[in-house]
């Protein structure tokens, strides 16, 4: 027994960019699931009033034009959004997110931008089956992506980059992720939060070190979950 047999929310977005500070949301999914199945199911298609970069439309294959002719409203959609999860923590319900720091900030960003109440001091608990994975497994090599974690753990990814496949998925892996190692399982999703907030300063601060070694000028944000954002572009 142990929190990945308890209910679980998956969470993604696919945006227009990489920089969570200035990435708009383009679609975004909710899926609660228990034991790894899923029980219920929600998700958007926004029109984030910029246009979308190609290479970004090639990734999740939302073009402007689709965006724009049949997504919602962004302001709409973003307090939509925040307040669904905002909904299942206040339940206690974990929201599971692979690359958590990444999704949560771009959302933290998008609501300053539209004017609407911030997440607060109330996010978590999260669990970031990237973070995990990196603490328990350090040594492992290869790539560290969703796709990769998915074949590590023996979880099956059907449409990747779509908000929906992805959030399914981490929820999987992070149940995977429990079944494999019993001392996550055995740890309350508070105190793996608390956690996650220590490995993944650690993790940041140790590639931010690889980089400048490398001759490459770097800061890398260790705060988790939850980056620092500046004023969103």
């Amino acid at each position: 027994m142990g929190w990945h047999t308890e209910p679980l929310v998956g969470f993604d977005l696919e945006t227009t960019g990489t920089d969570p500070a200035t990435a708009r949301i383009v679609t975004a999914a909710v899926t609660e699931a228990k034991a790894g199945e899923p029980v219920a199911h929600r998700s958007w298609l926004v029109d984030p009033g910029v246009p979308i970069p190609p290479d970004a439309a090639r990734i999740h294959g939302i073009t402007t034009e689709r965006a724009r002719s049949a997504g919602r409203p962004a302001r709409e959609a973003v307090a939509e959004i925040a307040e669904a999860l905002a909904g299942y923590w206040a339940d206690g319900v974990p929201v599971v997110a692979y690359n958590a720091s990444y999704d949560l900030s771009v959302l933290a960003a998008e609501l300053t931008r539209h004017g609407l109440p911030p997440l607060g001091q109330d996010v978590g608990p999260v669990l970031d089956p990237l973070t995990v994975d990196r603490a328990v497994d350090p040594y492992r090599k290869g790539s560290r992506t969703l796709q990769a974690a998915c074949q590590e753990y023996g979880v099956r990814l059907d449409g990747a980059h779509e908000a929906g496949a992805d959030a399914l998925a981490a929820v999987r892996v992070a149940c995977a992720l429990a079944e494999r190692h019993p001392r996550i399982a055995a740890t309350e999703p508070w105190e793996l939060h608390r956690r996650q907030v220590v490995w993944y300063g650690e993790w940041a601060e140790g590639y931010q070190r690889w980089l400048r070694q490398r001759e490459r000028e770097a800061v890398v944000d260790g705060r988790w979950p939850l980056r620092a954002g500046g004023q969103p572009g």
